[in-house]
C-alpha cells in the first residue's frame, strides 16, 4: 500500500515506517484516498519542491535543528486537513488541534529568531501552497464547483486557526 501510494507513511529517525490509522482503515474498508489526503499529498510535494528551489528567504533563516522540529508539525497539519475535509472526528477538536499546532510552529519560529513578519510570510507561503493544491486536486477529481468551494472554505477555516495559533505564540514569547 505504501509503495503504491495508497497510504501515507512517515519515517521515524530509525527509518521505520509509521502509518495513520485512519488511512489504513480507509483502505481496509475499501475507500481510496480522501480529497483531504490528496490535497495534503499534493501540498507536501509542492512545498518541498519550492523550499528546495531556494527562493524562500525566510526558510534560510531556519536552522536544521528547527527544521527537524517543524517537519512533524507540518505532517500533523496535513493529517488535520485530511481529517477536517473528510469530516472525520469532531470538527471543533480538529480546529483546536490546528490552533495548538500553529502555536507550536510559532514557538519554534520565534525561538529560531524569526520576526513575526517573517513568520507570517512563511505562513502565507504554506497557505498558498495548500490552496493551490486543493484547487488542483479538486479539478483533477472533477469535483462539482459548489463542493470545491466548500472544501476550499474548510481548508481556509483550518488555516485561520493555525495563523491564530502562531500569532498567539508570538504574543506569549
Amino acid at each position: 500500500w505504501a509503495d503504491a501510494g495508497q497510504v501515507r507513511t512517515f519515517r521515524t529517525p530509525g527509518g521505520h515506517r509509521r502509518f495513520a490509522e485512519t488511512d489504513v482503515r480507509a483502505i481496509v474498508n475499501g475507500r481510496s484516498k480522501t480529497q483531504g489526503t490528496e490535497v495534503g499529498d499534493l501540498a507536501t510535494r509542492r512545498i518541498r519542491r519550492q523550499l528546495h528551489s531556494g527562493h524562500e528567504d525566510w526558510y534560510a533563516q531556519v536552522g536544521e535543528e528547527q527544521r527537524d522540529k517543524l517537519r512533524p508539525l507540518g505532517r500533523r497539519l496535513m493529517t488535520l486537513v485530511a481529517d477536517y475535509v473528510a469530516k472525520r472526528g469532531r470538527k471543533t477538536s480538529v480546529l483546536e488541534e490546528a490552533r495548538a499546532t500553529g502555536a507550536e510552529y510559532g514557538l519554534e519560529l520565534a525561538n529560531a529568531g524569526m520576526s513575526l513578519s517573517q513568520a507570517m510570510h512563511a505562513f502565507t507561503f504554506f497557505r498558498r501552497s495548500l490552496d493551490k493544491s486543493a484547487k488542483q486536486a479538486l479539478t483533477k477529481a472533477g469535483t462539482p464547483p459548489a463542493e470545491s468551494i466548500d472544501v476550499c472554505e474548510q481548508i481556509m477555516v483550518l488555516a485561520d486557526e493555525v495563523l491564530l495559533g502562531i500569532a498567539g505564540a508570538y504574543e506569549r514569547v
